[in-house]
């Protein structure tokens, strides 16, 4: 139970970086923070329509993965016999 249990600490570990990475990888939607930070000078130049379907499908996998590796910890914990 100690190796599943440090296995899924790191795939929660890097599901968790490379999750932040994806989300800012995305396209700003509206006068936000994006637009303060340059954001809005980027819509000319933007990604294809492929491309941002597919970030959009690795990141919300990539999160179903990071909600599984949370939820299998707290299983983990909650039944760890001492």
């Amino acid at each position: 139970m100690l190796v599943l249990e440090f296995v899924m600490q790191v795939v929660l570990g890097i599901s968790s970086v490379l999750l932040t990475l994806l989300i800012l990888l995305h396209k700003g939607r509206g006068g936000g923070l994006s637009d303060m930070f340059g954001g809005g000078m980027s819509a000319a130049v933007g990604s294809s329509g492929l491309a941002e379907r597919n970030l959009n499908r690795f990141t919300v996998v990539l999160a179903l993965v990071w909600f599984v590796a949370i939820v299998a910890l707290g299983l983990i914990t909650k039944f760890q016999v001492i």
